[in-house]
């Protein structure tokens, strides 16, 4: 069993904040999209997002500070289980999932001076989905604005028929040094030529089109083919089709972040969905066929007679596809006895007769599901 602890390289003494801290800066060298989806890098972020997603947790943490993963097991952390890739990205996405985060992720992407050619600004987008499109999976088609190649000046940004010219400020370095003298001794400070703005090269005549950018914003249809599974906060990244780069630098990529809309006959956890009925008392009493929403249709429950209000009954593989792996979540579906605001003449006669020949809960039935209630209460 692994120290969470020792995972995030803190002590056992350590802060939430220093946690969060910790955490943030090994998620950040080991994310799949910075080590081009190495499965060492992989097995690392799954590793430092499970010890996270516990030692944030109060409740969690106690739990395993006392009895170890054994106590996750047990009852404070009910649920607990080895995280994959989809939930170490959600536990991501869900702390450090502001684009704050993501610009720090993506955003080095053509960072520093230079006089060669630049990788384009990657793109941030927003896809809303409805569960149905979720349990499925979908193809979007998002029609968003890009920065392409000036095709009057095929991307140089110099008018045709006249040169860039070399920068003499940096001599085409793109960035200038400057050495300053202070009591503790000399120091070198490294910054993007002001002249050329770190390219290194000065346009004379800018192109009448772009006005010496080297590119144009453009409409384009993005077609994205949306996993089965997904959840709010999650995302997945196409490389190469977002903002081309200046002075003809490879395009960026367009990150596609995943917003889910909930949708009112369902909770949802994880792959698993939770929905409520309302029924009445001969229904419980004497059984019935109940027809059960799922996400695309719905399907008939026969409820047993004499089954209790608030039971709860586990629909195997109904529920939601899990992200990127097999298998399907459960539909959990709990009754609840439903009681009429008004009852008419007719019903009052019956429910008084009924209130005669029943006046109270037998002994046994009711301490039966009193404890039987405690024991599942108490994770017993």
């Amino acid at each position: 069993m692994a120290d969470f602890y020792a995972v995030l390289s803190v002590e056992r003494t350590a802060t939430d904040e220093e946690i969060k801290k910790s955490y943030r800066k090994l998620a950040m060298e080991n994310h799949p999209d910075r080590n081009n989806g190495a499965k060492e890098a992989e097995e690392r972020f799954k590793e430092i997002s499970e010890a996270y997603d516990v030692l944030r947790d109060p409740q969690k943490r106690a739990a395993y500070d006392r009895y170890g993963e054994a106590g996750l097991r047990g009852g404070g952390g009910a649920g607990f289980h080895h995280v994959d890739l989809s939930e170490a990205l959600g536990i991501f996405m869900r702390d450090f999932g502001g684009f704050g985060g993501l610009d720090e992720l993506f955003g080095q992407r053509g960072g520093g001076a230079s006089n060669g050619p630049r990788a384009g600004a990657d793109l941030k987008l927003n896809v809303p989905l409805t569960l149905a499109e979720v349990a499925s999976g979908v193809e979007k088609k998002v029609v968003v604005k890009l920065l392409d190649p000036c095709d009057r000046c095929t991307g140089t940004g110099a008018e045709p028929g006249s040169k860039s010219q070399t920068c003499t400020t940096c001599a085409g370095i793109g960035e200038v040094r400057r050495a300053q003298r202070s009591f503790f001794g000399q120091f070198v400070t490294v910054a993007p030529c002001p002249t050329c703005k770190g390219e290194g090269r000065i346009i004379q005549s800018p192109c009448k089109k772009c006005r010496g950018d080297g590119r144009v914003r453009g409409d384009h249809e993005v077609s994205v083919q949306i996993p089965a599974g997904v959840a709010t906060g999650q995302y997945m990244t196409l490389r190469g089709v977002g903002n081309a780069g200046s002075r003809g630098g490879p395009r960026g990529d367009i990150h596609v972040l995943f917003d889910v809309a909930d949708d009112p006959r369902f909770e949802r956890h994880g792959e698993d969905l939770y929905t409520e009925l309302l029924v009445t008392y001969p229904q419980l009493a004497l059984g019935t066929e109940l027809s059960v929403p799922t996400v695309a249709n719905h399907i008939t429950l026969d409820m047993p007679a004499g089954t209790q209000s608030g039971h709860v009954f586990h629909l195997r593989g109904k529920g939601l596809p899990r992200v990127n792996a097999g298998g399907t979540g459960d539909l959990h579906v709990r009754v609840q006895l439903w009681t009429p605001d008004r009852v008419t003449e007719e019903e009052k006669d019956l429910l008084g007769r009924l209130a005669e020949l029943q006046p109270g809960i037998p002994q046994d039935e009711r301490g039966k599901g009193f404890w039987a209630k405690m024991k599942e209460a108490l994770g017993a």
